[in-house]
């Protein structure tokens, strides 16, 4: 296959997975593959793109789809490097001897020797690398992931132990559990540097198992991921149950990795318990160790954190700016520092300081308190009381279920101000009366039961710390 054949067929698998997400299809159809050239560590496929603004966008959003799919054609190791060519389209290579794709000489001389934990930096993404930029000492501690954080340090500390042995990092899109699984494996390899570590996204540890499955070559497979392997580091782990084939493997994964004491760290999206097509006997393998999860950050944490990237960049904030980016962005930490990107951007195009009246009129779609949904007091409620979604809205009447499904109404009443009937529908069609019930039960026991008027105050704060009032 030549590098344009290859290339077509890497655009295709991504966009036709991908059908209804318009900026990506926008940013990523002016993508050529520039060449192949052979590097000490593997393969690099250069990828040319118009503009540094398609530049950014692609390496900040789509670099780790982009080598998912090249992964699922091309076994071997590799990395890729985005380049601005100033055109829609590049040219690519002549045509190679079929299954074959053109490796071009390097001009330059070759990257320092790389390990089975090659380096990352600038644009490259290297399979089986990572950002050397995420450790422990650039991630900003607060209450809602001091315990992660401590936990993550243990483990890379000690690794192999029976207690933290597998780590499951969990917690919401964008909250820094990649920072975390990233920083134990850096942390390692620093103390460690015989340790053979392997980073991977459970989406490529899917493609190169199914692929291995096709080829007849699950030996390599096995060889890579278990004999030549002392830590496993494995993201979204959640993915892992779209397949059984894979979930088999992995079981055997897990199961070779604790006979010999190697240490595993996951991360995810969710809990085990609540990761659809999850075998049992992984469930129970993932919650044999410790469960770490992390929530988003409260206003002043989001404040360090902020402070913190503005000046590792260099980029001059004032605290009015500071507390508005911080206020506004409730969502995650990706979304704090993407909003941080765009301010800047937009301050570099039109030649203007960062001011409080430029962030108000960039970020302005952003800056809406009332953002928080009936869905997002409801999971909020639920992890407060350790209850699950599901039987939050079901018919169940146990003490612990109603006293957290009458405070979700409440909250909701109180906060949102949506009407009866619409709150009734949102926990499995109860009726208005009953949500009456509810906010009258809740109002009364404030004032004789100390624990309820506790746990109201804390979720309120949480509500606070996403909403900003």
């Amino acid at each position: 296959m030549n590098n344009e054949d290859f290339w077509a067929q890497v655009k295709h698998n991504l966009k036709s997975k991908n059908l209804n997400n318009k900026p990506l299809q926008m940013w990523f159809e002016p993508t050529s593959l520039v060449g192949v050239e052979s590097r000490q560590s593997g393969a690099c496929f250069r990828l040319g793109v118009p503009t540094e603004l398609h530049k950014y966008w692609i390496s900040q959003n789509l670099l780790d789809r982009i080598c998912s799919e090249i992964s699922a054609l091309y076994a071997q190791a590799f990395q890729v490097e985005v380049v601005v060519t100033g055109a829609g389209e590049a040219t690519v290579g002549e045509p190679n001897e079929p299954g074959q794709l053109e490796l071009e000489a390097n001009p330059e001389p070759p990257a320092a020797e790389t390990s089975a934990w090659p380096q990352t930096t600038g644009n490259t993404y290297q399979k089986g690398g990572i950002n050397s930029d995420y450790t422990f000492s650039t991630f900003v501690v607060g209450r809602n992931n001091e315990f992660a954080h401590a936990a993550c340090f243990n483990v890379a500390e000690n690794p192999g132990g029976k207690v933290n042995n597998p780590l499951f990092i969990c917690g919401p899109t964008g909250m820094g559990k990649t920072h975390l699984l990233t920083a134990v494996g850096n942390h390692i390899r620093q103390k460690f540097p015989e340790t053979r570590i392997n980073y991977v996204s459970a989406e490529r540890f899917l493609n190169e198992c199914i692929s291995s499955i096709r080829r007849g070559e699950m030996d390599k497979f096995r060889n890579r991921y278990r004999d030549n392997c002392d830590i496993l580091l494995m993201d979204d782990i959640q993915i892992l149950g779209r397949g059984e084939a894979v979930q088999e493997e992995f079981f055997h994964t897990l199961n070779n990795f604790f006979e010999k004491s190697k240490q595993v760290v996951v991360a995810s999206d969710r809990m085990p318990k609540d990761i659809k097509g999850l075998e049992d006997r992984i469930r129970t393998r993932l919650e044999w160790g410790l469960i770490a999860d992390i929530q988003m950050p409260d206003i002043e944490t989001r404040v360090a954190i902020l402070k913190y990237k503005a000046e590792r960049r260099s980029i001059p904030l004032v605290n009015d700016v500071v507390g508005y980016i911080a206020r506004i962005s409730k969502r995650s930490i990706r979304e704090l520092e993407g909003n941080l990107n765009k301010l800047k951007m937009y301050s570099e195009l039109q030649g203007v300081p960062l001011s409080l009246d430029l962030a108000k009129r960039v970020l302005a779609h952003h800056d809406d308190v009332a953002t928080i949904t009936i869905e997002e007091v409801q999971r909020l409620v639920a992890e407060h009381y350790q209850i699950r979604m599901p039987d939050l809205k079901s018919k169940t009447r146990t003490k612990p279920l109603v006293t957290a499904r009458q405070m979700a109404m409440y909250l909701i009443k109180k906060h949102l101000d949506k009407p009866l009937v619409e709150i009734g529908r949102n926990f499995g069609g109860k009726d208005h009366t009953t949500v009456i019930n509810a906010l009258r039960r809740i109002e009364s026991q404030l004032h004789k039961d100390p624990e309820i008027k506790k746990d109201l105050d804390e979720l309120e704060g949480r509500i606070h710390n996403i909403t900003g009032v």
